[in-house]
């Protein structure tokens, strides 16, 4: 019989283009890990059914070793991307899978695997990993960014995660940046991800006519070289996330921010034009007053948030009005 020191969580914090999966126990320690292609972002299924068995197919198959691995594990933890309904464990929707709609995940994947499973936004069990684990462990109040196929964001309030009304809080990378800009999946234009993504990067760059760039990586490392349309692109997102950031920042007041997710390997083209138009868009009382940071977790924000999740067995969410 496992002590309660033993128990662990499985965590997964699943993406557009893999998920990452870790041993987590009770301390926040990571037992272990591993990580898996997937491909979610282009998963095309012609009705809601097609669509909920390929993704249970997936998350279950990729789980399948992990557990037959590590007898501890007594509950799981999934960031997934998209709109949860408060704590249900219920998908609203999915901008990168349109077919996902008022699914049941939680419970469906905790059919699957006969253990208990908890599921909750991947920005916002981001946010979570990095208030309790990373910079916001002696902070009251933490605005967290994910940069990754998307742009996700999390709220911490008073230790607490805000997800809303509905569940549906902070989804920052469906701020407008562009008037009548880019369309989004989530069937709006201008969305700050289809500007400050990887993979909106990559096809802006593309549609500059340059064919030789499949992830963001290729973009950071050829503005390394000095390509100056990659550098140019780089530089635009940096300016679109210091706008939204502000704008998040005047309704807030909240004066820390995080930023984790793959794109922070080019922090070194972001993180300038991002202070600066963070500071050029705020109101003067809050110039020079809001932080910026780099995630310390890198990669573990999420798998942190969602371990936290499943080992709490949830979190009360804050309302403020």
């Amino acid at each position: 019989m496992n002590s309660p020191e033993n128990i662990c969580a499985l965590a997964l914090d699943v993406g557009g283009t893999n998920i990452r999966l870790a041993v987590v126990d009770q301390s926040g320690h990571i037992i272990a890990r591993q990580q898996c292609n997937t491909s979610l972002s282009h998963i095309h299924a012609s009705s809601d059914d097609q669509a909920e068995t390929e993704i249970l197919r997936i998350l279950t198959s990729s789980i399948a070793d992990i557990l037959a691995s590590h007898s501890h594990i007594h509950v799981i933890g999934v960031g997934f991307p998209g709109f949860f309904r408060q704590e249900t464990g219920i998908l609203v929707s999915s901008p990168n899978i349109p077919c996902l709609l008022d699914f049941p995940l939680a419970e469906r994947l905790s059919d699957a695997v006969s253990l208990p499973v908890h599921v909750q936004n991947d920005a916002t069990l981001a946010a979570l990993g990095e208030f309790r684990f990373g910079i916001g462990r002696e902070l009251k109040n933490l605005l967290h960014l994910t940069l990754g196929t998307g742009v996700g964001g999390g709220l911490i309030l008073n230790g607490i995660p805000y997800l809303g009304e509905n569940g549906m809080a902070v989804e920052i990378g469906h701020s407008c940046v562009v008037p009548n800009g880019r369309a989004c999946g989530c069937g709006g234009s201008g969305c700050l991800e289809t500007y400050a993504s990887a993979s909106g990067i990559v096809a802006r760059y593309i549609e500059t006519g340059h064919q030789d760039a499949s992830n963001a990586e290729d973009v950071y490392r050829k503005a390394l070289d000095g390509d100056m349309v990659a550098e140019r692109i780089l530089h635009e997102a940096g300016i679109y996330l210091g706008q939204a950031i502000a704008e998040a920042v005047k309704l807030l007041d909240v004066h820390n921010v995080s930023i984790s997710g793959g794109l922070t390997g080019a922090w070194s083209f972001l993180s300038e034009p991002i202070r600066t138009s963070l500071n050029e868009k705020l109101i003067p009382p809050l110039k020079g007053k809001v932080r910026l940071h780099r995630s310390r977790l890198g990669d573990d924000t999420g798998l942190l948030g969602a371990a936290i999740l499943a080992l709490e067995n949830g979190f009360r969410p804050v309302y403020v009005f």
